[in-house]
């Protein structure tokens, strides 16, 4: 009888637990639920040190790069782009413990602050990287500087390349600064091919604030 009681008082826990849970936004016939929305944030928040803090704008900026990542997870599968390894999600969180925890129980205990586990931050890492390489097969061969914009932003920020790396040479600075142009361009490329793929898809929000 007991046992059937304590059924009976879980039973609505679970069917909240399942209601709270809602689909938030359906991308063609993939879909975002609330629970990816804030696992989505907690990640974010603590790959980057920040405190925890889930309100409506930080849940509206997460739906966004959800949808891109369908955009690009269905880009990969399809063009069969490499994916990152296990043994490189292992190389990034042996950095993460040595770089910043110091030792692997540092490392769980603040999982555990931000509601997290070492799956899930795993399952990220391996996304983050596998984007990653994506992006320089995809974009950086395209991202094409010429010399005279990269001697142009030599001039205007050579204060700050040296501030960055004060013993560097003319050249490698030059270098350092070629980089970031490039970096630059990457972004612009991939912000583009990320809109024009957002045009192609039906994209449906169903949560009020997260367009």
């Amino acid at each position: 009888m007991r046992a059937i009681f304590s059924l009976i008082l879980l039973a609505p826990f679970l069917a909240q637990t399942e209601l709270l849970d809602q689909i938030a936004v359906v991308v063609d016939k993939s879909i975002i639920k609330d629970s990816d929305i804030e696992r989505d944030i907690r990640l974010m928040q603590f790959l980057n040190s920040e405190p925890l803090h889930i309100e409506q704008e930080e849940r509206r900026k997460a739906a966004g790069k959800l949808i891109d990542q369908i955009l690009l997870r269905e880009e990969i599968q399809t063009a069969g782009y490499s994916e990152a390894t296990g043994q490189d999600v292992s190389s990034q969180i042996a950095t993460l413990e040595n770089t910043r925890f110091h030792s692997e129980s540092a490392l769980q205990t603040s999982l555990a602050k931000y509601g997290l586990d070492e799956p899930e931050l795993r399952e990220q890492l391996r996304w983050q990287l596998t984007v990653l390489q994506f992006i320089d097969s995809r974009f950086k061969a395209a991202a094409i500087i010429q010399d005279a914009a990269v001697d142009a932003y030599y001039r205007d920020h050579v204060s700050a390349l040296k501030k960055i790396s004060p013993r560097a040479s003319v050249e490698d600075l030059h270098l350092q600064a070629r980089e970031i142009l490039v970096g630059q361009e990457v972004n612009r490329l991939l912000d583009s091919w990320l809109q024009e793929r957002r045009k192609e898809v039906k994209i449906n929000f169903l949560e009020d604030g997260l367009a």
